[in-house]
């Protein structure tokens, strides 16, 4: 039956429209880098102003570079962002679907980046956790597998011939090898510069090992690397003939500071250190950043222990499940806060600031001002870390 004239501009239009809906419901959407608001009267009010709001969801692992470029493993949104010194958020490299191919930029996928480790050129690894990979992403967002392979395992060797599970720390040493805390395995392993995978420390055949899935990890300037024991509540050092010692903690949950081998921790998953020697530790559960001199006494640095994201100084500030850390070189620390899908800053002295994000879970790239809105940071509930390699989903 042939339609008239009207009934089929009728129907034409209709159909556009729901092309048009399938398109946009299928379609990732990009949100605007810039949000210009109105601010209510008073003595700070302004008629206008450009509240710049960049958004990360659930962040896991961070590393700073000696430029002060910081690199965000975005553990939710499967991405790799980068915080440029004058505080511009960027995707460097990932599409924002789970998967595992290698490309560059968007055309890149990650499932669940835990950690993340910068060399003095730029090139960031990522301990891929959710794909059992360590990727390399280039400065210009080139995506490589370094080493790892199709499936989940403990086999050394050669590059993609070496298996991981649930890799969720990384770190570099001065020589360029790179230690990766194998939370799956209950292992530490150690990938040489020419890309050969051997296990550093640990066995998984022995059920007295001193590993009980080890998130974070990291080395200082003798070479000696130090771990979080996520499970077993005590950060671990290993020297360089791979003897293992407990650093700090009693093994018993806690947030007890002083001497290093009566203090607490609960679930502590991120370690760094500083020029010094300092280490410092994201003790999750506790919602506390903690300091470990070289003398080994334990103190916090920042956090009242309470879920929050008040930016002050010392104990007047709060965090939301702290996951990974990373140190400048002028000493300041660096949180991937993840529950409150914010990224902070800690100085020497104590102070904190939120380097970026909005609190809100999202991708949103765009430059972090010092005004964001005047909005309470939903706070959820304490969580079992994101890097457990039993837990399942997201």
């Amino acid at each position: 039956m042939k339609l008239s004239p009207i009934k089929q501009l009728v129907y034409s239009t209709i159909l556009i429209f729901l092309i048009g809906c399938m398109i946009e419901a299928c379609t990732k959407k990009t949100i605007p880098p810039n949000t210009t608001y109105t601010k209510g009267s008073g003595s700070d009010s302004t008629s206008s102003s450009i509240d710049s709001l960049p958004s990360f969801y659930s962040p896991a692992g961070v590393a700073v570079d000696a430029v002060g470029n910081v690199y965000v493993a975005d553990y939710g949104n499967d991405m790799i962002r980068k915080i440029t010194p004058q505080g511009v958020v960027s995707t460097l490299a990932g599409s924002g679907i789970q998967g595992s191919v290698n490309g560059t930029g968007e055309n890149a996928s990650f499932n669940r980046p835990s950690g993340v480790a910068v060399d003095a050129n730029g090139n960031v690894y990522v301990a891929d956790a959710g794909n059992s990979l360590i990727r390399e992403v280039s400065p210009v967002g080139v995506v490589t597998t370094v080493a790892g392979g199709d499936t989940t395992g403990a086999v050394n060797g050669p590059g993609v011939s070496a298996t991981f599970n649930y890799p969720t720390g990384i770190a570099l040493d001065a020589s360029g090898n790179l230690y990766v805390a194998d939370a799956g395995n209950n292992l530490i392993r150690l990938i040489s510069k020419a890309g050969v995978v051997s296990t550093f420390a640990g066995s998984i055949t022995d059920t007295t090992s001193n590993f009980n899935n080890p998130t974070g990890v990291t080395v200082d300037a003798a070479g000696n690397v130090y771990v979080a024991g996520y499970i077993n509540n005590n950060i671990l050092q290993i020297n360089q003939a791979g003897v293992i010692n407990v650093f700090a903690g009693t093994g018993s949950p806690g947030a007890l500071n002083g001497p290093a081998a009566s203090a607490t921790f609960y679930y502590p998953s991120g370690v760094a250190i500083d020029a010094s020697g300092n280490l410092y530790i994201a003790d999750e559960v506790n919602n506390l950043i903690r300091k470990i001199t070289t003398n080994g006494t334990v103190s916090t640095l920042a956090g009242n222990g309470q879920a929050g994201a008040a930016d002050s100084t010392g104990t007047a500030a709060s965090f939301n499940g702290p996951a990974g850390l990373a140190v400048d070189a002028s000493g300041n620390v660096y949180v991937a806060d993840a529950n409150n899908n914010l990224i902070r800053k800690i100085t020497p002295g104590g102070a904190v600031s939120t380097l970026a994000g909005s609190g809100l879970e999202g991708y949103q790239n765009g430059k972090a001002t010092a005004l964001r809105r005047n909005k309470a940071i939903k706070i959820t509930a304490k969580r079992l870390n994101i890097f457990n390699a039993h837990k399942t989903g997201s």
